[in-house]
């Protein structure tokens, strides 16, 4: 993800909030975050539907578990195309992104290994009410929630978990609701 990609996005989407994040992660995580080692980063898409946000739940996911979407732009691919895709394949909604809230730079340390990740959240809306992810070997349910749910329940759940991964999904939401003046 260079400069060259993210110019644009900026210039078309406004600028970003700066998040910056270091943790400590186990080998869970680290095997988690490493598992394709040429990609560094993930967009976060908050898929608005009015006030509905769109949230996923993985496979993998411990129950009570949801997120908003997200997954990596492919090399070579078009940042907007490529969130566009991933939103497309993960709730199976058509989307429009409507501004870059969040740019994370975090550092995840694991005996004396350091995983360097950026996160991107942005907003982006949509007419359709039906979610109906594309793979269900990625993506367990898809459901609509809301922006107060992410910041009550969801948070305490995701914080509950002890998880550092879950609590840098925190910080982001917290980020992006911030951006969003929530």
């Amino acid at each position: 993800m260079t400069e060259a990609v993210l110019a644009p996005l900026r210039d078309r989407y406004g600028e970003p909030a700066l998040l910056e994040w270091e943790s400590e992660i186990d080998e869970r995580e680290h095997s988690l975050a490493t598992y394709n080692p040429n990609r560094m980063h993930d967009v976060t898409l908050f898929i608005l539907n009015g006030e509905r946000l769109a949230l996923i739940r993985k496979p993998h996911f411990e129950p009570g578990i949801w997120r908003p979407p997200g997954g990596g732009i492919k090399p070579g691919e078009d940042f907007v195309a490529g969130a566009v895709r991933e939103a497309r394949e993960e709730t199976g909604l058509h989307v429009e992104l409507r501004r870059y809230l969040v740019a994370s730079n975090a550092v995840f340390s694991n005996d004396g290994r350091e995983l360097h990740w950026r996160t991107h959240v942005v907003l982006a809306e949509t007419g359709d009410d039906e979610l109906a992810p594309d793979d269900p070997e990625e993506i367990a349910e898809a459901r609509f929630g809301t922006l107060d749910e992410l910041a009550g329940p969801l948070r305490e759940r995701l914080l509950a978990t002890g998880r550092a991964f879950w609590r840098y999904r925190v910080a982001l939401h917290d980020a992006a609701l911030d951006a969003l003046d929530f």
